[in-house]
């Protein structure tokens, strides 16, 4: 369930190592055994009814998503929501199927908490002990890159920096002088094109990356003529890694090879299960807040003159527009070709449309928007089409955000970018965190967001 949905700024793998390989089965196999530990402890009678659940769990848990370089904090979010994602998931197929009523619900509640902390210490072992093991030098491959540039240098220091890849690079080979060449402390120089067949036979070396450029092609394929005559796996690092790739992932049209450079992360099942999710939740939240929403209508209309709802031209997906409602929270409506941001103090905000807007309130009839499939719950936050107009010609890839529904709250907003952005260095970094949300979406990751909003609007005060 995790993994299908969990899509990395990487091209989808081939390669099968030690690593990748525990990383798949680790989060599932500790999930049923804390379930069948938990079951043996309180001398539970094991029958089919748990070799369902144990099958069920594994398939939908397998394989795991959450890989041994990332950062402690990242590895915690996903973990953490990762398990509340199956935990929704079963309790709600349980309750709905009468499945949960053959187990003793302590068991299960057990189980619910216990495991978390079980993948936490799971991966935190497995971080200490893995990298020494990886570093004896029969479980290293032995690899070379062709090519001293950019390139061949930052993926050098991606196997130097991640030991959990396995590889260890004895050096690169170039046709150009010395004085030419890009300098790099990780690895040798080895020698000329020429001479990569015969050093890759005499060494043994077991992978090949080519980093050359793409201009180069007749030098490639000589090069290939000549690797022909070994054993060694060859690897092609194109020079489009230079660009900052959205959802990067290769692709075929009519059995054509094609590699996708900047791509939505909601197409095929991702989308599917994207919608889904929306509509659920808008229509659970909708129900939830009716009282709070007519509370809040009445609210503002007794506070001033003007509409209870304020419509706002946004971009939406491809750019195109879109009206947003929010609650009106000020005397003025600007909606035309300048719109000027809410400053602190600023008198166009009424007292009960400062209260709205600092707890994010004004923003509830948005998952109106969500069910109408304008907007998403999660995503990068809209702008007034004025802003968007002054900022895609000051900050490079900013409308790359329209690649996705705009959301009632993204990861820019939890990161400390909610409200005014008074300067461009401040919209720069909130549109930092909207392509790094495309680039690393998961399920899990919406719901950490929604989680961290939460907390965010009690405490937050940049939103004026």
């Amino acid at each position: 369930m995790f993994a299908a949905i969990d899509r990395q700024n990487v091209l989808r793998r081939s390669s099968f190592t030690l690593s990748t390989a525990i990383e798949a089965f680790l989060d599932p196999l500790l999930i049923v055994g804390v379930l069948l530990c938990t079951a043996y402890y309180y001398d539970d009678r094991f029958g089919p009814h748990y070799l369902i659940l144990c099958a069920l769990s594994f398939a939908l848990t397998f394989p795991g998503n959450v890989a041994f370089h990332e950062i402690p904090r990242r590895m915690l979010r996903k973990l953490v929501s990762n398990w509340l994602l199956f935990v929704a998931a079963m309790g709600t197929f349980g309750m709905v199927s009468g499945y949960v009523h053959y187990f003793p619900q302590h068991i299960l509640i057990v189980w619910a908490v216990l495991t978390p902390f079980v993948l936490l210490a799971g991966h935190w072992l497995v971080r200490a002990v893995l990298p020494r093991f990886m570093a004896m030098d029969q479980n290293h491959r032995v690899a070379v890159v062709a090519g001293v540039n950019d390139i061949g240098i930052k993926l050098v220091q991606q196997f130097h920096s991640n030991p959990y890849l396995g590889t260890r690079v004895v050096g690169f080979f170039d046709d150009r002088s010395t004085d030419r060449l890009q300098s790099s402390d990780l690895a040798p120089m080895l020698g000329r094109m020429s001479e990569l067949a015969s050093f890759v036979k005499r060494h043994h070396v077991e992978a090949i990356y080519l980093a050359l450029p793409m201009a180069t092609q007749p030098r490639i394929l000589a090069l290939l003529d000549d690797l022909k005559d070994t054993t060694a796996s060859i690897y092609f690092v194109p020079d489009i890694f230079v660009t900052d790739l959205i959802q990067g992932q290769l692709d075929s049209v009519g059995g054509m090879p094609v590699v996708a450079v900047c791509e939505t992360p909601f197409s095929g099942v991702s989308g599917m299960v994207k919608r889904v999710s929306d509509v659920v939740l808008s229509l659970l939240i909708l129900i939830l807040i009716a009282p709070i929403m007519i509370g809040l209508a009445a609210g503002v209309k007794l506070s001033s003159p003007g509409p209870i709802i304020f419509k706002q031209r946004r971009y939406g997906l491809d750019g195109k527009e879109i009206l947003v409602y929010k609650f009106r929270s000020m005397t003025t409506t600007d909606n035309g070709a300048v719109v000027k941001q809410a400053t602190k103090g600023d008198q166009r905000i009424t007292p009960f449309g400062a209260f709205i807007r600092r707890t994010s309130l004004d923003e509830l009839p948005q998952f109106v928007n969500v069910l109408q499939g304008r907007m998403s719950i999660v995503g990068p936050r809209p702008h007034a089409v004025a802003h968007n107009e002054t900022y895609r010609k000051l900050i490079k890839g900013y409308m790359v955000r329209h690649k996705v529904k705009p959301g009632i709250t993204g990861w820019a907003q939890v990161n400390g970018y909610r409200g005014e952005t008074e300067t461009v260095d401040k919209m720069e970094k909130r549109i930092e965190y909207d392509l790094e949300y495309l680039r690393t979406w998961s399920l899990s990751l919406d719901l950490w967001i929604i989680i961290k909003t939460a907390l965010v609007v009690v405490k937050d005060r940049n939103a004026y």
